[in-house]
């Protein structure tokens, strides 16, 4: 939603496919020095269509398509962020990071340190993440918590279209490589009002998407849905939840979840990422050692089952949060109460 004193006198409807595919096209046609290149993002419009029309309106030499290499897709796209420009690099799947990492790791998120800040490496690496359609253990990861672990990158992980469109923007903006993850069941079913007017949203602000008095519940990317819909049930047997999406998990604005839970007394952290060493932990840790006092449950943890995923969808379902389950973890915080 518009943020807090914008103008609504110009907002439309859109999907978060239809937001990206917009702040793509006014990045480009703000500063020359962007543009896009990776696998099928050029005549074909990107395996989501997110970059339908790109080509048509900027060229070939603006919207590339590129081999199948994602190592050196990301070595391009250093080098030429090194050099002034500002490449967005579209990846398939976050499954294909580790493809790509020594590119990203050692190079992109270390330049400037390791030059005393005399280089930048101002580029956006796009992917998608999550399950939902299907497509196996190799194309259906969530592995952001890579990225998310290694000092110099900027991840961030929108949920609805408003906050992909700002996002993304100054994202192309900052002058740190960021990596910009969307979740790819979000492209078209995920509605939302998206201001026409130029609008940026800032880099590591959380965002309170329902306000609630007895339980936090602090979601992550299309788990944010999922923790909305939770939300709705839970007010029909009571139970007030706030939902917070941190929108960036890195930087992460701790301000605004220990906020949160200072104010509730209880926490469930809800990811799609594999339950061990992941977000979920990170979050639960710093709620821990941070707003202990206020606590009056342990902070519980969501998180997607420690297996790669299944194809066969009833299974691959079985593997994530859902509505169900947030619902049920939140009512034991309370024990008998409800």
């Amino acid at each position: 939603m518009p943020e807090t004193g914008e103008s609504t006198a110009y907002v439309i409807e859109m999907t978060l496919g239809e937001a990206i595919r917009e702040a793509l096209a006014e990045e480009m046609s703000r500063d020359p020095n962007v543009f896009i290149m990776g696998e099928d993002v050029g005549r074909p419009g990107g395996i989501f269509m997110v970059t339908k029309g790109l080509y048509e309106e900027f060229g070939k030499d603006r919207v590339m398509d590129t081999p199948i290499e994602e190592a050196g897709i990301v070595g391009l796209a250093v080098g030429a962020a090194m050099t002034g420009m500002r490449p967005i690099v579209e990846l398939m799947f976050t499954d294909f990071l580790p493809l790509a990492m020594e590119q990203l790791v050692n190079q992109a998120a270390k330049m400037h340190y390791m030059t005393a800040g005399q280089a930048r490496v101002p580029m956006v690496l796009r992917a998608t993440l999550g399950t939902g359609r299907g497509a196996a253990a190799q194309h259906s990861q969530s592995l952001h918590v890579l990225v998310a672990h290694i000092p110099g990158l900027k991840v961030v992980m929108p949920s609805n279209p408003y906050d992909a469109k700002g996002l993304l923007k100054s994202a192309i903006r900052d002058d740190n490589p960021v990596v910009f993850l969307e979740h790819k069941m979000c492209y078209s079913t995920v509605k939302g009002p998206v201001a026409r007017e130029e609008y940026l949203l800032p880099l590591g602000v959380a965002d309170v998407k329902r306000e609630g008095q007895d339980v936090t519940l602090v979601a992550i990317s299309r788990m944010v849905q999922v923790a909305l819909a939770a939300a709705e049930t839970l007010a029909r047997d009571g139970i007030s939840a706030e939902v917070v999406d941190p929108r960036t998990i890195r930087p992460l604005d701790k301000a605004t979840l220990l906020k949160s839970v200072m104010k509730t007394g209880r926490a469930v952290v809800i990811d799609e990422g594999h339950l061990s060493y992941g977000v979920t932990a990170e979050i639960a840790s710093i709620i821990a050692d941070e707003a202990f006092d206020y606590l009056d449950a342990p902070v519980k943890r969501l998180a997607a089952l420690d297996v790669p995923v299944p194809m066969a969808p009833v299974l691959e379902a079985a593997t994530i949060p859902n509505e169900a389950r947030v619902v049920e973890t939140v009512k034991g915080l309370f024990g008998r109460r409800y």
